[in-house]
């Protein structure tokens, strides 16, 4: 069985956005850039909700950059990718469906039959899938920023035990946490 994953960049005060819709300060250097390639390569299925899926479309097609770009891009391009929105008439991406509901037993469904892990992106997609008891590992990295409020990494009304089973620290300061979700 495949592993769902929530894999986000958020500051130290656990923001993925700022309190003007902006994430900019999030950029990953070069280090952390490589870092969440090799983190991302193994990924089959992307889960998105609209906004984030809207934002990921930038690596289609490949941007122009250094290799850690343009490696980004073709992992990302090569993986499946399933939006939950009710708003988006049809995907602008290849290897891309639209799902109008986040269904959560269809959701536990492709996680049995994946051969490659599952990560869900988008904050408030991510809180409903923990609220479902799907994510079965949080990866968080925490970039050297203060952003004093925004949108949260993770869902304020919920409490679940983790475990740590990772941690690195990057020369920028950045610093990547990898849970285990213990659902009792």
């Amino acid at each position: 069985m495949a592993r769902l994953i929530y894999s986000a960049i958020a500051s130290l005060d656990g923001y993925v956005e700022d309190a003007g819709g902006r994430f900019d300060w999030a950029a990953p250097d070069e280090e952390v850039h490589a870092f969440v390639n090799e983190l991302e390569r193994p990924v089959g299925t992307y889960l998105y909700g609209r906004r984030m899926y809207e934002t990921m479309t930038y690596w289609e097609p490949t941007p122009e950059g250094p290799p850690v770009i343009t490696d980004f891009a073709a992992i990302w391009q090569a993986a499946d990718k399933i939006v939950y929105s009710r708003t988006l008439e049809a995907p602008s991406t290849a290897r891309t469906r639209v799902e109008r509901e986040f269904d959560a037993d269809a959701v536990r469904r492709l996680k049995h039959e994946a051969d490659a892990d599952l990560t869900i992106g988008g904050a408030e997609l991510a809180g409903q899938a923990i609220r479902a008891g799907l994510v079965d590992e949080l990866q968080l990295l925490l970039v050297p920023m203060l952003v004093g409020g925004g949108k949260p990494a993770l869902p304020s009304d919920l409490r679940v035990p983790l475990e740590l089973v990772e941690q690195r620290r990057f020369t920028g300061g950045a610093v990547f946490l990898r849970h285990r979700l213990l659902n009792p």
